[in-house]
C-alpha cells in the first residue's frame, strides 16, 4: 500500500507542482526546481511542494525563507521532524536524507543561494529569523 502525496494547499505552489509534472520537471527553464516530498509531523500524511535548489556536491541545498515571513515553512518543521525525504528532480524520484545545514556551511553557500535566486537576499532582510538552509542527500542503494 502505497501513501497518497497531498500537495502544497498555496495555490501558486500547487499550481508550480502542476507545472513541473506536466514539463517533465522544467517548469520554468533557467531555474532549478525539484519537488520535496515530507511527512507531516502532526498528520502523518506525505506532503510535497516545489522548490528551487542549488547544488553542494552530492546534495541539493534548499532555502527554508517562507518568502521571509516570521516562521519556518511547514516543509522545514517537517524534516526536522523526519528527515527522510523524497526529492523528484526532473523525471527521476529518489528517497534522500535532509539536514539544516551548519553555520560554517550555511555562510558558505548563502551567496551561490542568492546568485540562485536573487529574491532570498530580500527575504533575509524581511525577518528577523535565520533562513536556513537545508542539505538534502540522496540515499545511495547498496549493490
Amino acid at each position: 500500500m502505497t501513501d497518497t502525496i497531498h500537495d502544497s494547499p498555496t495555490p501558486w505552489v500547487a499550481d508550480h507542482i502542476r507545472r513541473f509534472e506536466e514539463t517533465g520537471g522544467h517548469p520554468r527553464p533557467g531555474m532549478a526546481d525539484l519537488l520535496l516530498t515530507t511527512r507531516g509531523r502532526r498528520s502523518g500524511l506525505l506532503r510535497r511542494t516545489a522548490l528551487t535548489y542549488v547544488r553542494d556536491e552530492d546534495a541539493y541545498v534548499l532555502t527554508a525563507s517562507n518568502a521571509g515571513g516570521d516562521r519556518h515553512p511547514a516543509w522545514y518543521l517537517n524534516l526536522l521532524a523526519d528527515p527522510e525525504v523524497t526529492l523528484q528532480v526532473g523525471e527521476a524520484t529518489v528517497p534522500a536524507t535532509a539536514r539544516p545545514a551548519t553555520a560554517a556551511e550555511a555562510a558558505r553557500l548563502w551567496p551561490a543561494v542568492v546568485a540562485a535566486m536573487p529574491s532570498y537576499a530580500t527575504y533575509r532582510t524581511a525577518t528577523t529569523r535565520e533562513i536556513p538552509l537545508v542539505l538534502v542527500t540522496p540515499v545511495r542503494r547498496s549493490s
